[in-house]
């Protein structure tokens, strides 16, 4: 592993210096960038963005979203399941980076600090691009865009003279993949009028249980094969031995997503955008957790499945331009239902347990856009309520008894709300320099009552917490020089304590740890700053770099506690240490990432990415230095493209390198119990992906994932990822 990374950055190096300027004009990645709440050119933005385009995306044809930014090589993604995927930016995770899908947040007041599958309920086909905003985001999107954003942006309508003249479009894509006996099938259309238009798409996913690589990983041990499984019959558990522990045995589940979309435009300065979308599973069981041991090594669970996670939005969008002030407008709201539930059963008992948390959030924002002098100022006011309502209950398998049990959450009214202003201008210092300038301030309120205190007797009642919040971002850029771009960004960030951080219940494994609330947690901040060089040519070479250092303040950690002076608890039946979220000091994180590419031949390019992530939290405590939580070790993609016309091939190489035993974080959210002894090893797969376009309304996609059958899992992953995949697909255009 070790001497593929050193060739890689040896060629990365090479190149970097012995490219000449052989052309006059030069453009650097001018895509347009629309998760900077208004469009804008990357080649002068300050922050470093990255965007996945529907080119990327239907070529890569991935069953998922987590999949598709997994092997973009840009970002980390973490699974505990097959349906999991958080996301990881600059090593910052879960409710430390801001979700959007459409520029509507995603993040609600359960988001967790551990790991999420939140993004896996936007279809990846479904997407007309995804950004990636790195490092502090506060400025544009507030709270929680500590590490960075992710704004997943679905397919928009088209008016007709948009849409080629067709009133009637649409397309049709079906996958089959191996690993999983994957079976999916995708469709969309669209109505396009002078006026109006519309578009309506729908998906269905069916995932079974994934098969593991069969070869060793380099000189390391096999891992994760799954023997035996528990197999309920009539209310009686019974353990059977798995007729091939390569098969992930209870890992499969089932997605459906639909998607509405109306759009008005009455004429050239007005329009109006109406956005359904739903998304629902199986439910989808926790394998990691279904793999866990008793001290006699039985299995310890029967049953532990998220439950059917269901998000509704409708969201309404206005935009008029030059409507106040001389400013172009936007107005934006949002609703958005969100059901997500866990169920879960020992071994040998029939107690089934139920916890449901149901979620609503509303939004309103209005944006505006005004020319001041040579620069462009973007201002607006936002507002957020979410609210929850968590119940619990526990049935007997056998008899069908239902009896209450302890919630997640707090059982009373739990709510939070949030009221920002902000601004940002961007202007020219010089012809070949600009700057930005941006701040943000607003207020936010939490509230949550124990009604119960039959299982916990809580000290307090309820929890009341008041925080005036504020950001800002300043940044420059520089193109002097025809083929070198430098940028500079300095950017604070914060995220406000949710339901989540301060009240939650939490088993972590029966055991070994309880999570309990602790009212006086309080707000995370962190300043991140960013210095980017770009070296380029038009059409020939690109090679950047970004080295970025941030500092994270009143850091929430999750560390020993003490519920009424104990510091252990009887949680059903077994004598539990207690922990609680705390703030515990400051962390810093410190990282490089690489991007090259070169066009090696008209049709042929080379390209690689690599990406350097280091931190640690230090306590106020005991002074001690200790590795932050959920940091990936090294990763990156590099590989060969090659398109022509009716024909598109890439060969690629995914890679991570080792977590070592000391860089784990005593936490528990890196998940140390489902790695190898010494840590997660490094591992690599080669990738092959083609697509064939024999008529102008058919592709065929096909291609074979891990070629080598490398048995392998992601740092801080709960189930081992696939093993040779192969896949087809096609989709038809119409």
């Amino acid at each position: 592993m070790k001497k593929i990374l050193s060739i890689v950055a040896l060629m990365a190096t090479m190149a970097g210096f012995s490219q000449t300027d052989t052309t006059t004009a030069n453009q650097l990645g001018e895509v347009k960038i629309e998760s900077q709440r208004y469009t804008k050119s990357k080649r002068n933005n300050s922050q470093a963005i990255e965007s996945i385009t529907q080119k990327d995306i239907e070529f890569g044809n991935f069953q998922n979203t987590a999949d598709m930014l997994s092997n973009s090589g840009k970002l980390f993604v973490q699974k505990s399941q097959q349906g999991g995927g958080s996301p990881v930016i600059r090593g910052l995770e879960s409710s430390r980076i801001l979700l959007l899908v459409d520029g509507v947040r995603m993040n609600n007041l359960i988001f967790r600090g551990g790991h999420l599958q939140n993004v896996l309920s936007v279809d990846e086909n479904m997407l007309e691009s995804t950004d990636i905003l790195f490092g502090s985001s506060s400025t544009q999107f507030g709270s929680d865009a500590l590490g960075g954003a992710i704004n997943l942006i679905t397919k928009r309508p088209l008016l007709l003279s948009q849409n080629n003249g067709k009133s009637f479009s649409g397309s049709l894509n079906t996958r089959y993949s191996t690993a999983n006996e994957e079976k999916s099938g995708y469709g969309d259309f669209r109505f396009s009028g002078d006026k109006w238009a519309t578009l309506t798409a729908i998906s269905y996913n069916d995932f079974g249980d994934v098969k593991m690589g069969s070869k060793k990983n380099g000189k390391n041990d096999f891992f994760g094969a799954r023997p035996y499984y528990i197999e309920t019959v009539n209310g009686v558990d019974n353990i059977v031995k798995n007729d091939d522990p390569l098969v992930q045995k209870f890992s499969g589940y089932k997605q459906y997503n639909a998607m509405q979309k109306v759009l008005f435009k009455p004429n050239e300065s007005t329009e109006h955008n109406l956005n359904l979308q739903f998304s629902t599973t199986t439910d989808i069981p926790r394998y990691d957790r279904l793999t866990d041991l008793k001290g006699n090594g039985d299995l310890k669970t029967s049953t532990w499945n998220y439950g059917p996670q269901k998000r509704i939005l409708a969201g309404y969008k206005f935009n008029k331009q030059k409507a106040i002030l001389n400013s172009d407008l936007t107005i934006g709201t949002s609703y958005q239902n969100i059901e997500e539930s866990r169920i879960n059963r020992n071994h040998g008992k029939t107690g089934e347990e139920s916890r449901v948390e149901k979620v609503s959030v509303y939004s309103i924002n209005a944006d505006l856009k005004a020319k001041i002098g040579q620069g462009e100022l973007l201002y607006g006011v936002e507002g957020f309520y979410d609210d929850l309502k968590s119940t619990a209950s526990i049935i007997d398998i056998k008899t069908g008894v239902v009896t209450p049990t302890n919630t997640r959450y707090p059982d009373g009214k739990n709510f939070t709300l949030k009221t920002d202003a902000f601004a940002t201008y961007f202007s020219k210092l010089t012809e070949k320099t600009t700057y930005n300038l941006g701040a943000r301030v607003g207020y936010a309120k939490l509230h949550s009552e124990f009604v119960d205190k039959t299982y916990f007797p809580f000290p307090f009642s309820d929890i009341d917490q008041k925080n005036i919040t504020y950001s800002g971002a300043a940044g420059i850029t520089n193109n002097s020089n025809k083929n070198i771009r430098v940028s500079f960004n300095v950017a604070t960030g914060y995220r406000t304590p949710n339901v989540d951080d301060l009240a939650k219940v939490f088993d972590s494994a029966k055991g070994v740890s309880l999570v309990v609330p602790n009212p006086d947690v309080k707000p995370e901040k962190n300043i991140t700053g960013d210095f980017n060089i770009a070296l380029y040519t038009d059409k020939i070479f690109e090679f950047e770099n970004t080295v970025f250092y941030t500092q994270l303040f009143d850091a929430i950690v999750t560390d020993k506690f003490t519920f009424n002076g104990q510091n252990t608890v009887d949680y059903y039946g077994v004598t539990t240490p207690v922990v609680a979220n705390q703030n515990l000091g400051k962390a810093e994180i410190f990282g490089y990432s690489t991007s090259l590419k070169i066009n090696l031949l008209e049709k042929l390019k080379f390209y690689g990415n690599f990406n350097y992530t280091y931190g640690r939290v230090k306590s106020e405590n005991d002074n001690t230095s200790r590795p932050l939580d959920h940091v990936p070790p090294i990763y990156g993609k590099t590989g060969f493209n090659y398109e022509y016309k009716w024909l598109n091939l890439d060969l690629n190489m995914l890679y991570n390198g080792k977590k070592n035993l000391e860089d784990y974080s005593a936490s528990g959210e890196d998940n140390l119990v489902y790695a190898p002894a010494n840590g997660m090893p490094a591992w690599q797969t080669y990738n092959f992906k083609a697509a064939i376009k024999p008529f102008n309304s058919l592709t065929i996609y096909s291609g074979i994932e891990n070629i080598l059958d490398i048995q392998y899992r992601n740092f801080a992953s709960g189930i081992n990822a696939a093993g040779r995949n192969i896949y087809a697909g096609a989709k038809l255009n119409f």
